[in-house]
């Protein structure tokens, strides 16, 4: 069946490229399909739709607990799917699954989707822990069929008895959907202005090593451990820069510590929030993740893709994301081994280069967007 109405809801707009990239325009081509994206407003949100073409559906969704504002969302989101006649919902995320999934059952949706991006009580204990788990069992019971976007995601999906296995979908190898390995993340296909303009104001010379992050600075992420590993490094390192792609969130937050030396270090860069994180892998010499908690680390595979040697832990879904000692390397969640692990690539740039030439053939091959919507199409049927 073509020509269906498909709603997808998330929380937060600065996803949206993550999650989706250009799939409504590829996937409408391919189906004749009109394309629904519920989330809460910003000049971002509705900035994007027309570019990649869904059509909006503002709607307050909080990504913490927040009763009376998940009540509101869930009869704002049943009246939508009803008004407009929805066959298939969508939910992403704990938060945006658990408001779809009930509002799509309700109004008896047939088609449910529920993608779980990763397990967010992993790093939770007690009440807050116990609260979280069965919020996502309770998407995962409501769905009738539920993305994991990684083999261990759907091991610990079973282990924990989130939902009926039998509704558990991976797509290829993992991943929710892919990346542009040809156009948006192709080293050839950057503009040398754009990275010439980035490295003068981030006074950036040709003679640096930059070690790159890119995603929200919380504790979560590693980040106090990446700080504390850049002050061991700088003991015995010169011409270094470590580059934080991405806003400082209150939620979740990072010690006083590392903020303070966020602020007050020079060879420290901050960008805060950026809409195409491309440009800026462009700058990197390697690029580190020291993750805790993870479902598929999508941004490994934009690294890689742009030919950077990704450094990362081994939480959830982050083994599956690169191939140890021929596109990356793996590291503990602490300063002394993220330190030595860039050091080797830093004594070593050949290694550097080609574990970055095998990053991004490894990504092409296995996660080129298109590939991943086609499967997609297949096998959750929009």
């Amino acid at each position: 069946m073509k020509n269906k109405k498909v709603l997808h809801i998330i929380t937060v707009s600065y996803v949206i490229n993550h999650f989706f990239g250009n799939q409504f325009n590829y996937m409408k081509k391919l189906t004749g399909n009109k394309y629904f994206l519920g989330c809460s407003p910003s000049d971002e949100f509705f900035k994007l739709s027309e570019k990649l073409n869904y059509i909006s559906f503002p709607v307050e969704v909080t990504r913490n607990i927040s009763p009376f504002t998940d009540i509101s969302a869930i009869f704002s989101i049943f009246k939508f799917i009803k008004k407009n006649k929805i066959d298939v919902v969508v939910g992403h995320t704990p938060k945006g699954g658990m408001v779809a999934m009930i509002a799509a059952y309700f109004a008896g949706v047939e088609n449910r989707i529920y993608f779980r991006h990763g397990i967010i009580y992993e790093t939770r204990s007690g009440f807050q822990r116990y609260l979280l788990k069965n919020i996502d069992r309770l998407s995962g019971n409501l769905a009738t069929k539920v993305v994991c976007v990684s083999n261990c995601v759907k091991s610990i999906s079973v282990k924990d008895h989130l939902n009926n296995p039998e509704k558990n979908v991976v797509l290829g190898l993992g991943t929710c959907s892919g990346i542009d390995t040809e156009r948006n993340y192709n080293p050839a296909l950057q503009d040398e202005n754009i990275i010439k303009n980035l490295k003068t104001t981030f006074q950036i010379r040709d003679t640096d090593f930059v070690v790159g992050y890119v995603g929200r600075l919380v504790k979560d992420k590693g980040i106090n451990e990446l700080i504390a590993a850049w002050k061991i490094l700088e003991k015995s390192q010169t011409n270094i820069k470590l580059l934080l792609v991405g806003p400082i969130e209150n939620r979740n937050k990072i010690s006083i510590e590392s903020l303070e030396e966020i602020q007050k270090n020079p060879n420290i860069i901050n960008t805060g929030f950026v809409l195409n994180s491309a440009p800026y892998f462009s700058l990197f010499d390697v690029f580190v993740l020291p993750t805790f908690r993870e479902g598929f680390p999508t941004v490994s595979l934009e690294a890689s893709s742009m030919e950077i040697p990704v450094i990362i832990t081994r939480a959830t879904g982050c083994e599956e994301s690169i191939i140890e000692n021929k596109t990356g390397l793996f590291i503990e969640n602490s300063a002394k081994s993220i330190a030595e692990k860039i050091e080797i690539y830093l004594n070593d740039r050949n290694l550097k280069t080609l574990h970055g030439k095998n990053g991004r053939e490894f990504v092409r091959t296995n996660f080129e967007e298109t590939k991943v919507w086609n499967e997609i199409h297949d096998k959750l049927e929009y």
